[in-house]
């Protein structure tokens, strides 16, 4: 039985992760559970999984929780520093990452330090940081394992191939909710359009990333660092009905495809019992059911942040953690009402082409990079608003 922290657990993906530990409690036991602030559903989840820690990063919501469970056999922590302990007990085997943004790097970091093993959503962790994570988790013995339908799939593909054999690997996108609109109409866009993906359930930030095509910018960072995998060797398609996940094309020319529900339950199963595949009782695909599945090129005009991404993952150093920050700050922002959809695009480019690239970083100035990024970003968001 494997020991789990789960970080994130009232989010989409850790919601998901502990359907997958409910179907098969003979392979998991919940040690730890970690939130930002929604302590009724963290309640929820303490009552049906019995974990013997949880964390509380909002500090409101920590000492709400912390009254409400003042006699339970349950210990509670609080903030960053309570993630780092959970991160490295030793009773814990197995790290669920899926915190949203920057928030992540650090108790991925202390994980790999103490050994355990990371199934990792949260990109932005590769995306800022992948280099030194990956280099970390090899000198310490200890498997970085995607949980994204994307890398999840190529991992599970690529494993059947020695890489002298790959030509490229590719990379599907669904074109979230504006595939189809105009340079004019993508201006007029509202919040309430933007948070309406037309595949996936997921958290409001992800679903911005996915309309802005951001996220998938950043898949083809982390397919780089997971994989090692050139940049020219990586491409992306649109794909609107998120049944193919990945693919790969050999030298020969033959392309293979994973394929699968958009149900996230079934690469976050892969990733909890990797290298071991298990059955499960989740609704099955029928193929006959899909009809017809559909292909094309990304629109870089209409979508640039996906070539912004392509550019900072090639030019490398601090360039890819400025872009995650300055796209945290424009998205948040753009959540608030403080600035317009198109003005995400505006604040990132300013950004990256203000920012001083620092060639190979160490954390220090993998932070710095962040904070100075954020200030930027915030700077130029007061000047749109």
């Amino acid at each position: 039985m494997k020991s789990l922290a789960i970080l994130g657990s009232t989010g989409s993906i850790g919601t998901n992760t502990l359907e997958v530990v409910k179907a098969h409690p003979e392979l998991f036991n919940i040690h730890a559970l970690a939130c930002y602030s929604k302590i009724n559903e963290l309640i929820k989840q303490i009552d049906l999984f019995k974990p013997e820690k949880v964390v509380v990063y909002d500090p409101a919501a920590y000492d709400d929780i912390k009254n409400i469970l003042m006699r339970s056999e349950t210990q509670v922590l609080y903030g960053e520093e309570g993630l780092l302990e959970v991160v490295s007990d030793p009773e814990v085997q197995l790290v669920v990452n899926a915190l949203v943004g920057f928030s992540g790097l650090r108790p991925t970091l202390e994980a790999i330090k103490h050994h355990k093993d990371i199934a990792i959503a949260n990109k932005e962790t590769i995306v800022v940081a992948g280099e030194l994570v990956l280099k970390q988790a090899k000198e310490n013995d200890v498997h970085v394992i995607p949980i994204d339908s994307e890398h999840n799939a190529l991992l599970l593909l690529l494993r059947q191939y020695q890489k002298e054999e790959i030509r490229k690997v590719i990379l599907t996108a669904s074109g979230g909710p504006f595939r189809s609109m105009t340079q004019k109409e993508l201006h007029k866009v509202t919040l309430a359009q933007a948070l309406n993906h037309p595949t996936w359930k997921m958290g409001k930030k992800i679903t911005i990333d996915s309309s802005t095509l951001m996220n998938k910018g950043f898949e083809v960072i982390e397919a780089h660092h997971l994989f090692g995998l050139d940049y020219q060797d990586i491409e992306v398609i649109i794909h609107k009905e998120s049944i193919i996940h990945s693919m790969i094309e050999t030298i020969d020319g033959e392309i293979y495809a994973q394929m699968g529900p958009a149900d996230m339950k079934f690469p976050i199963q892969n990733a909890l019992t990797y290298p071991e595949i298990h059955g499960n009782s989740y609704p099955k695909m029928k193929l006959w059911e899909i009809g017809s599945l559909s292909f094309d090129q990304p629109d870089y005009d209409r979508f640039p942040l996906l070539k912004t991404a392509y550019r900072a993952g090639k030019e490398g150093g601090t360039l890819p953690a400025v872009l995650n920050a300055s796209n945290e700050e424009a998205v948040y922002a753009f959540l608030d009402s403080k600035i317009g959809y198109m003005d995400i695009y505006s604040v990132i480019d300013r950004c990256l082409d203000a920012h001083q690239k620092v060639d190979s970083p160490g954390i220090k100035e993998i932070y710095q990079a962040d904070h100075w990024a954020r200030d930027f970003s915030k700077d130029m968001i007061s000047s749109l608003s």
